[in-house]
């Protein structure tokens, strides 16, 4: 089956068209939720459809598709860059310290997954606003707002031009470079199934470690995705552990991070979600499935032929030989009749567990042993691998599933996005809180049985601190959507955020825009269904229990913040919102009302019946539909390995999937791209909203300039203060952002990897301070002082200029709105951003001080 452009037009077609219609004709039934937006409803539906299309081709027809070119905007300024290898072996470096001997073992080895094919690079792309781009070049600015994306995909799709319309949004509205694997600040990184843990994990880090040559930590964001947002923990992991200096925060967006499956809203409805219920089954290839143990077990014995099912033992019957063959097309068995399996047979079940010690069967993912579970009375044995990105031994393993690491804390601060109708909804919940309260969410005792050593990191990191935000009724990564408005209120809740973090990271005042009067969300849209005829949005609505996430009868509701609008205080290293589709934030409902937390500790990492049957009865349907085609594939692999591979040596044994392992003469490279008119199209409707706000920003600068000339000439004597009126009211779209000591003064500085101290320092620490001087260095030192966030347009605000070397003078005399800075409540001068703290003597902000130090580490 082809699969491009014309056959997904195709596909999909009928799907838009039957959407449009029951829209209009079932409005009702869409009350109150995110479809009544006939823009979400479509686009929730297209992508639902272009996922289920996607499944009935190969692995490889879905990454090639998703990876075509896609031109950029000509607003947008694009630049490409090369990896450097020092950069990717300090990086490997630091992977394999992570994992250890154990680790290692684990993996199969330390080399292979640092393999590429020939002639092929890492390659990252700098994405940046062209206007941002020509300010920053007169100015002179190398810049301190840099974003480190890593996109999504279930590991196994993706690219940096599908995302290229988010990346962008990014951009734009944080007025920041973006950099991504590939481009944009976001890199390609490879793919699984051909390239599986810890091979993108490998490149990410790798350009973060680039990142830190060219940057201060304290300017970069870490920011994903999905997949890309579980990579994003597993790294903040490594770099805390590592002491690799941590980048000012990370931005979580939908990130999956527990591939065994094992919350509650897995196995629930996922009506609101376009992410299959079953997972992801793709047309049997060369990429995908992988000889399952029983294949490779075979292979190994040399019975190729019991393997290809052609001529098993003479002995053999008809009925056998067909089981065998069915066996080996299906990738599970059933034991109808299992009989005496006892708890003690079974020592992978964590004994004593809730609920856990009591289903027979090897639950929890580990080596040396299938996954089995008893299912309808039934005992299921897993041999086909489930996911793409590790085998069924490996993901549970914490960097695979970070959400069972032994603590989540030491971090820098997180926003995590999490829709309330997606799939993978509790596992970010757990997630927050896991992170937020390192020692109430403590991993398994069979995971600390197996990895011992994890114990003492319970406690080792203070709380980390994290805003948490539930959207209504939000599909998995909203933000997708780009062209709908609640997608849009999260892309301001994203720059809010990351405006905080570069401000407290870098002790100094942020410019960002507030284009509220320009932007196309705050000037209504035509696609809004639920908007009434006098054009006002209906009154925000109570409430309402949905799993137990859409909590809290709030009757005074504040809306999402802009870019430059404070953030509130956390409470107990939290920030606990659940917002509606119109951007009104209500509090999150208390812990005990969430489903994510009152599962035991013990259970997470354990497989479930309810996601397995769903696997099953899919698996099932694609089985039976493609059994030739699987057949095919497997006879093929095996005449591959009779052939034999270029190994790495003894010690390195890749994973069945992984292409490093099935290296020989005459390996075909990596295909050019080709450029996607489906692609194009959609990235261009999903940054057609950039577009429009870009052109009314530069008509409204055109109109402060006109109105600044105009009143400068019409009087040629305005005193000075009325010449600083008009100077600010042509900056009166912009803020300046400060942190206002919203964080707990226990919580790590972004800089530092900081151990929680004891208790008779924490009490100290906990003592005000008198100190004027803005402490960098160390959370344990003088806490920061209190800087209020007033609009550059207040005149209200006291306004003083840099201090100089001189002391005044004409430099004095010179100065303008743009290069003057709020004095703080406490009367300490915010910094000037050129690593000289004002106030302070003239010294050299610790900032610097840290960059020095990483790019000696880099």
């Amino acid at each position: 089956m082809v699969f491009n452009t014309i056959s997904v037009g195709t596909a999909v077609t009928p799907t838009i068209l039957e959407t449009y219609f029951s829209h209009y004709l079932n409005r009702k039934s869409l009350h109150q939720k995110p479809t009544a937006h006939i823009s979400y409803h479509e686009g929730l539906h297209l992508i639902r459809e272009f996922l289920h299309y996607a499944s009935f081709h190969s692995v490889e027809d879905v990454q090639a598709f998703t990876s075509q070119w896609v031109p950029h905007p000509r607003w947008v300024k694009v630049d490409e860059v090369t990896i450097p290898e020092p950069s990717i072996t300090k990086a490997a470096d630091a992977i394999n310290t992570q994992l250890g001997h154990k680790g290692i073992d684990k993996v199969g080895g330390s080399k292979w997954w640092q393999w590429r094919r020939d002639g092929i690079s890492l390659r990252a792309e700098w994405i940046e606003m062209r206007g941002d781009y020509t300010r920053r070049q007169k100015s002179g600015d190398t810049g301190k707002r840099v974003m480190l994306y890593v996109h999504g995909g279930a590991y196994f799709f993706g690219s940096v031009d599908e995302h290229r319309y988010q990346l962008q949004r990014h951009a734009r509205k944080l007025k920041a470079r973006v950099f991504a694997r590939e481009s944009e600040s976001t890199t390609r990184y490879r793919l699984a199934p051909q390239f599986p843990f810890p091979c993108g994990l490998l490149d990410c880090m790798s350009a973060y470690t680039y990142l830190l040559t060219v940057q201060d930590p304290s300017t970069i964001i870490l920011a994903g995705d999905s997949a890309g947002g579980g990579m994003v923990v597993s790294m903040l992991v490594i770099l805390r552990d590592r002491a690799i200096p941590l980048p000012a925060g990370a931005i979580l967006i939908s990130p999956w991070v527990d591939l065994t499956h094992s919350f509650p809203s897995v196995a629930g409805d996922n009506s609101l979600d376009y992410i299959p219920a079953h997972g992801f089954l793709q047309r049997p290839s060369a990429a995908w499935p992988p000889p399952n143990s029983d294949d490779m077990e075979q292979i190994a014995m040399h019975a190729v032929e019991q393997v290809v099912g052609e001529a098993l033992p003479r002995k053999s019957t008809q009925q056998e030989r067909q089981h065998a063959t069915e066996d080996a097309v299906r990738g599970f068995s059933i034991d109808h009749n299992p009989q005496n399996l006892q708890l003690r047979d079974n020592p992978s079940n964590p004994a004593g567990a809730d609920g856990a010690g009591l289903r027979p069967g090897n639950t929890i993912p580990g080596p040396g042993h299938d996954l089995s579970i008893m299912i309808d009375g039934k005992l299921v044995e897993i041999k086909d691998q489930i996911q793409m990105y590790a085998t069924n031994q490996l993901i549970s393993h914490p960097l695979v599933s970070p959400v069972l690491q032994p603590s989540l804390g030491g971090l820098p601060p997180l926003l995590i996005l999490t829709g309330g109708g997606e799939i993978l909804r509790d596992e970010q919940i757990y997630l927050a809180h896991k992170a937020a309260n390192p020692s109430q969410y403590p991993p398994g005792e069979a995971y600390l049985d197996e990895y011992p050593e994890s114990r003492a990191t319970i406690a080792k990191w203070k709380p980390t601190d994290v805003q948490l935000q539930v959207w209504d009724d939000l599909c998995h990564v909203a933000p997708t959507l780009s062209f709908t408005r609640p997608a849009k209120y999260m892309y301001r809740s994203i720059a809010q955020f990351g405006a905080w973090v570069l401000a407290r990271a870098q002790k100094t005042e942020i410019d960002i825009l507030d284009d509220d009067d320009v932007s196309v969300i705050s000037s209504g849209s035509d696609t809004d269904s639920d908007i009434s005829s006098n054009g006002k949005k209906p009154k925000q609505e109570k409430s309402t229990v949905i799993d137990g996430v859409a909590q809290g009868q709030a009757v005074d509701t504040a809306q999402i913040g802009k870019a430059g609008d404070p953030l509130p205080p956390f409470k107990n290293h939290m920030i606990r919102q659940r917002v509606s589709r119109h951007g009104a934030i209500f509090p999150l409902g208390p812990p005990t009302s969430l489903p994510a937390l009152q599962i035991s500790s013990n259970e997470v990492g354990v497989i479930k019946p309810g996601p397995v049957r769903k696997w099953i009865e899919a698996k099932t349907e694609w089985d039976t539909k493609f059994a030739r085609e699987k057949r095919k594939v497997q006879k093929q692999r095996v005449k591959e390995m009779a052939r034999g591979f270029q190994g790495f040596g003894n010690d390195e044994v890749p994973p069945p999937s992984a292409l490093a392992g099935r290296r020989g003469l005459g390996m075909p490279g990596e295909e050019k791209k080709k450029r996607s008119w489906g692609m194009s199209l959609w990235s261009l409707w999903g940054s057609s909203h950039d577009e429009k706000t870009i052109e009314r920003e530069e008509k409204a600068d055109k109109d402060d300039e006109v109105s600044i000339s105009t009143s400068n000439g019409a009087d040629a004597k305005t005193p000075g203060t009325e010449a600083a009126k008009l100077r600010s009211r042509s900056r009166s779209r912009h803020r300046a952002v400060t942190d206002t000591g919203q964080s707990n003064t226990s919580a790590p500085d972004p800089s530092h990897n900081n151990p929680t101290p004891d208790p008779l320092r924490q009490n100290q620490q906990s003592e005000p301070s008198n100190t004027d001087s803005p402490s960098l260095v160390h959370p344990n030192r003088a806490p920061i002082p209190t800087i209020s966030i007033q609009d550059t347009s207040d005149q209200s605000t006291l306004l003083v200029p840099p201090s100089t070397s001189g002391g005044g003078g004409d430099e004095a005399a010179n100065t303008n709105a743009s290069t003057m800075t709020p004095r703080s409540e406490a009367g300490v001068v915010a910094t000037d951003g050129k690593g000289v703290e004002e106030g302070n003597g003239g010294k050299e902000r610790p900032g610097a001080e840290r960059f020095e130090t990483a790019r000696e580490w880099g």
